[in-house]
């Protein structure tokens, strides 16, 4: 229990005292924002304010897994060092995309297909690699079934099917929350409530692991608690960074620090085998990707009507005349009572069964 608090604290004082330097050091060079033409007119006073603020994120939820770790002197797990390669690896490419913005001086940063594609490998070499690491009870950090509140009997996959699914669920995610993280605060508020709920599902488990399965309602889960450790230093790292990404934001996450989020989610959904309860504790991403699938295919199906007035939903209601904060705010209850009604089933399934 130590070691998540003391990742969360380090991830927490890393942002908050962080970001400040980085914001100084982005504004010296200039490393500014640029604003779609075709978003909300209030944006355009947005333009030239900091991005790449994922960079602090990312660095301080490293630093503060390794440093929680070292103070209590435990050691590290396969699926901790797993998770953070993920992040760390959806990161690099965010940051990629942020950077051709940037030096480009353009609001759009690397193609669509390449950019998915860059995604997928990452996910691949995730999806395999979590797929190896038995423990001692043959346990590996992902599994080839696809799972709700724990795998499910009946929905095996083989392996390459598995890994598909798996990939799926990393891109689907990290895009799903690059969309979400189109006002000041959406995303850092509403993905602090995703993992403070991951957080509690992982700690949960930790506490009911099938050990040798003496607990007949036990959870078949690699490394939970070392999982909860990243959760809670994830949780920890965006409380500090949305003191500076609050409206006003000083500095915006970027695709750095979206892409590297929304992989974490479905990493973390992976590992805990809770794949498709992510779609309940995540569901603002969940809504935000679907609205801009359907604002697509409503366009090509009616040859040129929108369903929405602009996707993702955000700016549909900005554009009916909501102010962006009461966007933010209601959009955070959303994801609060979606993370909340997430962790109500993953624990009434267990007293359900107890």
């Amino acid at each position: 229990m130590l070691t998540i608090l003391v990742a969360g604290a380090v991830s927490m004082v890393i942002t908050l005292l962080g970001t400040r330097y980085w914001i100084t050091f982005l504004h010296k060079r200039a490393y500014g924002q640029f604003i779609r033409s075709d978003g909300p007119t209030s944006h355009a006073v947005k333009r030239g304010t900091p991005t790449m603020g994922g960079v602090v994120l990312i660095f301080a939820v490293v630093v503060g897994y390794f440093v929680g770790h070292l103070v209590m002197w435990n050691a590290i797990s396969a699926s901790g060092l797993l998770l953070l390669g993920l992040i760390v690896g959806l990161g690099i490419v965010g940051f990629i995309d942020d950077w051709m913005k940037i030096s480009h001086a353009r609001s759009l940063g690397l193609g669509s297909v390449a950019k998915f594609s860059l995604q997928t490998v990452v996910g691949l070499a995730f999806t395999i690699a979590a797929l190896q690491f038995p423990d001692g009870r043959g346990v590996t950090p992902a599994s080839t079934y696809i799972s709700f509140l724990k795998d499910i009997p009946w929905l095996g996959l083989p392996v390459v099917l598995a890994v598909i699914w798996m990939v799926f669920l990393i891109d689907g995610f990290s895009n799903g929350a690059n969309l979400t993280d189109g006002l000041d605060g959406l995303l850092t508020g509403s993905a602090i409530m995703v993992f403070v709920a991951y957080g509690l599902v992982n700690y949960f488990q930790g506490n009911h692991f099938c050990d040798d399965m003496v607990e007949l309602n036990c959870y078949l889960v690699r490394n939970p608690t070392d999982l909860a450790t990243i959760s809670v230093a994830m949780a920890g790292g965006l409380v500090g960074f949305l003191w500076w990404n609050a409206r006003p934001a000083k500095i915006f996450l970027g695709d750095t620090g979206s892409l590297a989020i929304g992989g974490a989610v479905a990493g973390m959904a992976i590992m805990t085998r809770t794949e498709l309860l992510v779609l309940v504790i995540g569901l603002l991403f969940v809504l935000e990707a679907f609205s801009v699938m359907a604002q697509v295919g409503y366009f090509k199906l009616t040859h040129g009507k929108r369903l929405f007035k602009m996707a993702p939903l955000h700016h549909h209601f900005e554009m009916i005349g909501w102010e962006e904060v009461t966007v933010v705010i209601r959009f955070w209850i959303i994801a609060g009572v979606a993370a909340v009604a997430g962790v109500c089933i993953f624990y009434g399934e267990w007293v359900l069964g107890s």
